[in-house]
Formats: C-alpha cells, structure tokens, sequence
C-alpha cells in the first residue's frame, strides 16, 4: 500500500466519518436546550455512574471468560489475561482506526503464549460469529415480545429484515468455518492448496498457515464450556442492555424493561451499518434515533449516551493501553504497522 493509500485510509476518511457523525448528531438535537442538558450531566448521582463503569468492565470480563472457554482445547489461558486482551484491542483502533481490535487482541495472545497467531484468530472469529447469532436471537425477542415504537418507516419491519440477516450470516460463516476445516487435512484438497498458495506468496513466517488455521478452528470438547460460551454471550447481551438503565438512573429517568433491550438492538444494528460504510460514531447515533422513538427528551437522552459512550472509551482505551505497555508492547510500531506474525514461530 502506497503512502498516500495510507494516509487516506488511516486518516482522512476516519475524519471524514467523524464529520458526517457530528453533522449528523447536531440535526438529531437541534432543538437541544444546552443549559438543561449541562443540569442534567452535572447533578447526576455518582452512584449509579459508578455502577455503570462496573458493567461496562463486567461485560468484557464476561467476554475474555467466553473467549476462554473457545480457547480452552487450544491452551487454557486465564480469562483476565484475555480481559486484557480484548480491551487492548480496543485502545489499539483508537491509534489505528480501521477496525483492527480483532487483529491486536489475537495477535498479542499469540505473542504472550506462543501461539500461532491464525489459530487464535480462528477462536476470536468463533467467539464473534457466536455474538452475531445471539444478538440476532434477542432481536427477535425484542420484536416480536417487547415495545416497538411505532413510527413512519415501521421500526419492527426494519428489526426483523436486520435480525434476519445477521442470523443467517453468522450460522452460515460458523458453517463454513467448521465445514471447511475438513479439507485442510487433505494436501490434495483445492482450499489446501490456496491457502499453501497463500502461504507461499506471503513469505517464511507463514509457513504452516494451514495447519494453524486447522488448529484454531475449535469448539469446547466439554459440554459444561459450551453451554458457559453460549450463556456468556448471553449474559453479555443483557449486561450490555443495562448501561442505559444505569445512565438513566443517574439522571432520573426509567424506562420499561423491554426498551433497554430495544435500545441495545437498535445501537447494534446501527453500529454495525456505520462500520460497514466506515462512517464513526454509529453506537452515538443509533442511540439518539432510539431513545427519541423512545420518546425521552433530548437533554437526558443525550446526557445517557454521553455517560455510556465516553465512560467506554475511557475505560477500554486506557486500561487497554495500559495492558499494551506491561505487555511490552511498542505503541509506535503498531501505528506504524509493525506487528510481527506469529505464524512463523
């Protein structure tokens, strides 16, 4: 990639993401009232704030827990240990925006436990396609049990549509996945000798890719961690669901229970799409098209997302920088894309 390819994926269409996101906040809240909005953040309860950056930690404990019961056959790795992975991931596309955190966290364990680095991005992609299915299950939950808003546009029609897909798509990669490591024992077979194509073309370090590849494409043996991956991801879900009710709480406003579940969906799906057209800021955005069809006013709705939003983003990235440095970890090599593979090794 030249350096002027760089340069505009690594910056300019982030800024220009973050631009449209901004444009597009301030014709969410035009009507804001600044004055009652800064009320509002200034005389919130510490307690329930408190309690939200607990959740936000809990939920990524939860994650290195799940991740750890993927990985378990592959090596048994403490779930603080992935804890700290997953969260360097995430401070990591702070200083690389291009949604590497899958990437950093697969590559550090690797680094730290002498893995290859392919067999542990198999587990983190199993642990991500997981997600997809449950997340996708909860939708339909939310649809067809809880309050829907009604609005032009049908809210409930848009929900099934994206439900729909995303099942669909993560059951089908989670097929491929498993379905396609058979060949990788066979030389002969016509995805062996792609990815050793591959391989070959890519250089020393990734001689092995596709036993590493093989390796890593693994479900827990043990009934008792499959069914703990599945309820993680579960647990996630629900944890994830109540940052809004602790951010409301701090500022006085309850919803029902079905709505902090819509909320949940909504911002997903949202963020989601925004990744995808690599526009920045769709959590903030579908959270403030959410809780006006949810009919909370401006200033406290905007008040909610700032408390979960920004307590995330100082939360992950900090604690996951910090994780980067005791790892050892040179964070200007990573800007500048110096990660070494593991697959070598």
């Amino acid at each position: 990639m030249g350096r002027r390819q760089g340069f505009l994926l690594s910056w300019v269409l982030p800024v220009a993401g973050i631009a449209l996101a901004v444009a597009m906040l301030f014709w969410l809240y035009r009507g804001l009232n600044f004055t009652e909005f800064l009320n509002a953040v200034s005389t919130s309860e510490p307690a329930w704030l408190v309690i939200l950056v607990g959740s936000i930690l809990l939920e990524q404990l939860m994650r290195g827990w799940k991740w750890r019961q993927i990985l378990f056959d592959l090596k048994p790795i403490s779930s603080l240990r992935l804890f700290g992975a997953v969260l360097a991931g995430y401070g990591a596309t702070v200083l690389i925006p291009l949604g590497i955190s899958p990437l950093v966290r697969s590559w550090l364990i690797a680094r730290l436990e002498g893995l290859r680095m392919a067999s542990v991005l198999m587990t983190s992609a199993i642990e991500r396609f997981l997600d997809g299915i449950v997340f996708a299950l909860i939708a339909g939950i939310v649809v067809f049990t809880g309050r829907i808003p009604a609005v032009d546009g049908n809210v409930q029609t848009g929900l099934v549509v994206a439900g729909s897909l995303n099942l669909i798509l993560f059951m089908g990669l989670l097929y491929v996945l498993f379905v396609g490591r058979s060949p990788l024992d066979r030389d002969e077979a016509r995805l062996s000798r792609l990815i050793d194509w591959l391989a070959h073309k890519a250089g020393a370090r990734f001689d092995g890719l596709r036993s590493a590849i093989r390796d890593g494409i693994i479900w827990p043996r043990d009934r008792s961690r499959q069914i703990g991956a599945v309820l993680a991801s579960i647990a996630m879900k629900i944890i994830s669901a109540t940052h809004f009710l602790w951010a409301g709480l701090a500022i006085g406003v309850v919803l029902g229970a079905m709505d902090y579940l819509f909320l949940m969906i909504f911002a997903g799906f949202a963020l989601v799409l925004a990744r995808f057209i690599r526009v920045p800021g769709g959590f903030v955005i579908g959270s403030g098209f959410a809780l006006k069809l949810l009919e909370v006013a401006d200033e406290p709705a905007l008040a909610m997302i700032l408390f979960v939003h920004f307590l995330s983003i100082i939360l992950m990235v900090g604690l996951g920088l910090m994780f980067l440095w005791r790892s050892g970890v040179d964070i200007r090599d990573m800007r500048a894309g110096k990660m070494k593979s593991h697959d070598g090794e």
